[in-house]
């Protein structure tokens, strides 16, 4: 059945054009019940059960399917996705909506509807003849849509009722819209709310704490004072957005201090890139990580940011005030996330006891104006904290790692083993088999995406190549192994688990370029003169067969060794000397050489627990390897962006405005050093002769403290951005192309590369400018998740080192003053913590705070950046939830003080002046 429309549309020309949309409705979409007689099996995908058993329900107990409307897909999605739930109607329009209110809710709902197990079914109802329905003259769109899940819901019940004369089954409607519930009442059909559905359910009286806490506006006013301003409609921020008065951005919430946030300005202007907000008030409940609209306040209300380590762990008012009311409920529980950017979740729960001491994930459901926190609801039991594997999943969920095994859908696009090279595979592939290719790479690496070689030429020049493994040979464009591989974006490295980008048959098998085993190959040569000037530069896919995988270690001893001269050994040292020769001449155009303090743990082969462990050796072959990586990068950048000038990825790092530079310059100048920040060149030879012949970590901690000022690196489409320049490289132009098996980014590039040199084809994706921003946009947000996540690791197991280890007492460094509080470094373990010199219920000892010099005078000691002090070092278990690392000063001793970092990360430094804002949403 054909259903169309027609209508007039006066076009910008002044014509006028007829349009005509048409509508397809069949009568042979299936109600998908198993053993339907009416539709005789006319369903596609998983079933709904005929006789469903589960779960039992004192409202409808007898068997039933559920239909929810949208809003409970949106906001009850945890409810749904439980095992007790099964047998669940989604409409086409509900989907619909969803799709385009939600993504991530979206796909949750696909996944669920995927799971055989659940009996999910999507139901056509708007292309069935029976349940398709027109919007009236005069009803909106959701009032339409309202009213065609209600005509689906009836027409199922009466089309169950064919099955069997005796057929109790029903379809029961669940909604929390109240006048949409009393409609479908009117209309015949069973209708309940979500929450009187699962209260109903006395087999599952757990799924009750996973309800979404959905409280009406209107109740907020009544049960309390007001806190925060009314968010704005978000037609009026929009327009506000439009015209200038807002500025949208951003929410960072601080790590030091819970009142304190900034928001990060979208768009191409320099101006107020990076604004302030302070104070609860204009904090407005943001979250880390939200897009926010802000308001500029006048410019005598800006402030410069707080120098006050200050963390949430009172209590406010309404807590103390309804403190009573809970321990009678004995249902009402602050959660603490382990962030603490993130603020506290009230939550009701009837498992406080089951879930103490426990690591359990909980859902954000709203934030009423009227409440210090916001309310949520538990969502998952993760299990005992301290426990390795329990640790491991709660860091990758609280960074949103994709860490779930490879599905069947992935694994099918894999080639079938054995697996082998065919005349096809050699097709515009240069054979490079003879050549005296090898890999350096950390001991233990089992997914080496990078090879080298270097030999001498006839004409006296040199041959080097970069051989880097071709991913994008197996890994082809649109299939469900490439859409895996961009979600994820990067492989994650942990203290003892690595997550892969790609199943393991590629990353650690048939993409690894293991020695003596042919491998499929990118190739990036070049012919060099002695002096490491460039010649000539050529691209080829390739096939290698690598002589030798040697650890850094390994190719160090072959360089230095006096006795070996065998073809690696000769490579190796060729390779060694011009790479010795393009740093220097990298650094002389400005290139800067950071420092991060870095540690390695050494496992026990059993427990897999942390025995020991030591700050990351570097030596020459790492600097080797690192030279012919970025040289391949830089090249393979030049060579995409001539071919594709709108269509390139690139990676670029943005130069710091020169207020993230002031704590630095204050730091040197304290040491009667001056650093020169005006452009990369002039800080990197700034750092370079800050030296003290007496103090020789200077340097080291003048660079820690560099690379904190810096700014982060992203990934970029060329045709959407005017500023190529990577700062930390001085290169005007740079990409990632050596690391394809653990970065995404790498495999567009070989894409893009493969194109430019007649190597593969192209296809549309590849060359739309807008879908390749929004792939560097996840690209961008799953690398920094990955770095947040490695840090997570260290820090659990520098806690496990510490809990064997006992009381530890080692030498540390200041690396940052505050109010009331000093960082400290201890070079040693890499460990980095807070150290407060004001505690709760004690008295607090006289400090003073001086921001320029800069130093904390407490009592009648002085701390100045970069003094050295000598702490000691304990696990803290007497909070069984919040374990963490305590430290007490031993030397300068001060009577009565003690210090005890609250976590161990890298801090964000922001300018002293920012534009201070108020947040509308």
């Amino acid at each position: 059945m054909l259903k169309s429309k027609t209508f007039l549309k006066k076009t910008r020309a002044g014509g006028v054009m007829k349009i005509v949309r048409e509508h397809y409705l069949r009568d042979d979409i299936g109600c998908g019940a198993a053993g339907c007689t009416a539709c005789c099996g006319a369903h596609e995908g998983p079933a709904l059960e005929p006789q469903p058993q589960d779960p039992a329900s004192s409202l409808c107990p007898q068997p039933h399917y559920l239909l929810p409307d949208t809003n409970v897909l949106l906001h009850q999605i945890d409810v749904l996705e439980d095992p007790a739930i099964r047998n669940v109607i989604v409409l086409q329009t509900v989907l619909q909506e969803v799709r385009n209110r939600s993504a991530p809710v979206y796909k949750r709902i696909r996944d669920v509807a995927n799971n055989q197990e659940k009996h999910f079914y999507t139901f056509t109802n708007e292309h069935h003849r029976e349940t398709y329905v027109e919007q009236e003259q005069g009803e909106n769109a959701n009032d339409r849509n309202d009213r065609a899940i209600r005509v689906a819901a009836k027409w199922y019940n009466e089309h169950l009722k064919k099955m069997s004369a005796d057929n109790q089954l029903q379809v029961i409607f669940i909604t929390n819209d109240r006048k949409n519930k009393e409609k479908a009442v009117e209309e015949g059909i069973p209708a309940f709310t979500c929450e009187e559905y699962v209260k109903s359910l006395t087999a599952n009286p757990e799924l009750i704490d996973r309800l979404a806490c959905l409280s009406e506006e209107g109740n907020e006013i009544e049960s309390g004072k007001i806190i925060f301003s009314e968010h704005l409609p978000l037609s009026k921020l929009q327009q506000g957005i439009k015209s200038g008065t807002y500025l949208q951005g951003t929410f960072r919430a601080s790590r030091e201090n819970y009142l304190e946030a900034t928001v990060w300005i979208h768009g191409d202007s320099e101006e107020n890139k990076e604004i302030i907000l302070q104070g609860l008030k204009h904090l407005n409940r943001a979250i880390h990580e939200d897009i926010v609209a802000v308001e500029l306040l006048p410019k005598s209300q800006w402030v410069a940011p707080s120098s006050v380590v200050l963390h949430d762990e009172g209590q406010n008012e309404d807590d103390v005030e309804k403190e009573e009311e809970r321990e009678q409920m004995s249902r009402r529980h602050l959660f603490t996330p382990a962030d603490k950017r993130i603020p506290r979740i009230r939550i009701e729960t009837r498992q406080a006891s089951t879930l103490e001491g426990r690591r359990i994930i909980v859902a954000i459901d709203g934030w009423p104006r009227n409440s210090r926190y916001p309310n949520g609801h538990f969502v998952k039991n993760l299990g005992d904290v301290g426990e390795k594997e329990t640790e491991t999943e709660v860091l990758l969920l609280e960074h949103d790692v994709p860490h779930q095994p490879f599905s069947q859908a992935v694994l099918s696009f894999l080639p079938k083993m054995p697996w082998g090279i065919t005349e096809k595979d050699m097709k515009n592939r240069e054979d490079l088999r003879h050549l005296c290719i090898c890999s350096v790479d950390p001991p233990g690496c089992t997914d080496i995406d990078d090879a080298l070689h270097c030999r001498e030429l006839e004409n006296g020049n040199l041959e080097v190549g970069v051989h880097i493994a071709d991913v994008s040979h197996f890994i082809r464009p649109g299939n469900a192994l490439d859409q895996e591989s961009a979600r994820r974006g990067t492989t994650v490295y942990l203290c003892e688990k690595r997550i892969d980008m790609v199943p393991e048959l590629l990353s650690s098998n048939l993409c690894s370029l293991k020695c003596d085993v042919d491998r499929l190959a990118f190739s990036c040569i070049w012919e060099m003169n002695h002096s490491a000037e460039i010649l000539k530069t050529k691209f080829t896919k390739s096939v290698i067969n690598s002589k030798a995988s040697l650890t850094y270690a390994e190719a160090q001893l072959r360089i230095d060794s006096a006795n070996m001269r065998d073809d690696i050994t000769t490579s190796l040292r060729g390779l060694n000397k011009l790479a010795k020769i393009l740093k220097k001449k990298r650094i002389e155009k400005g290139a800067l050489t950071l420092s991060s303090p870095e540690v390695r743990f050494h496992m026990d082969s059993e427990t897999h627990d942390p025995i020991d462990l030591q700050t990351k050796e570097l030596r020459e072959t790492n600097s080797m390897v690192e030279e012919f990586m970025l040289l391949a990068n830089i090249s393979v950048a030049k060579k995409i962006h001539e071919e594709f000038s709108e269509h390139a990825l690139l990676r670029k790092h943005p130069a710091p405005p020169p207020s993230n530079y002031e704590i630095l310059v204050k730091a040197a100048r304290s040491r009667n050093l001056e650093i020169k920040t005006d452009t990369a060149k002039s800080l990197a030879e700034s750092l370079d002769q800050a030296e003290s012949p007496t103090f020789p970590y200077l340097n080291t901690l003048l660079r820690i403290l560099a690379t904190r000022c810096m700014m982060q690196a992203v990934y970029f489409c060329s045709g959407m951005d005017n500023d190529f320049h990577h700062y930390g490289l001085a290169s005007p132009i740079y990409t990632h192309f050596t690391s394809p098996i653990r970065r995404y980014a790498d495999v567009i590039v070989h894409r893009l590369l493969a194109v430019a040199i007649g190597a593969d084809c192209t296809y549309p994706e590849l060359t739309d400018k807008h879908k390749l921003a929004d792939i560097c946009k996840n690209l961008n947000y799953r690398h920094k998740m990955a770095q947040y996540a490695q840090r997570a690791s260290v820090a659990f197991h520098t806690q496990l080192f510490f809990k064997s280890k006992g009381r530890v007492s080692e030498e540390a460094y200041i690396l940052f003053v505050r109010k009331n509080a000093i960082v400290v470094l201890i070079p040693k373990y890499g460990l980095e913590g807070t150290v407060f010199f004001e505690e709760k219920d004690k008295p607090n000892p006289r400090l003073i705070y001086d921001d320029e010099i800069p130093s904390l005078k407490i009592e009648d000691t002085v701390f100045h950046v970069f003094d050295k002090v000598k702490v000691k070092i304990m696990l803290d278990s007497s909070n069984l939830q919040h374990q963490k690392i305590r430290m007490s000063l031993v030397e300068p001793q001060i009577p009565g003080i003690s210090i005890s970092p609250d976590d161990i990360s890298n801090m964000n430094l922001n300018g002293p002046e920012k534009k201070k804002m108020k947040l509308e949403k």
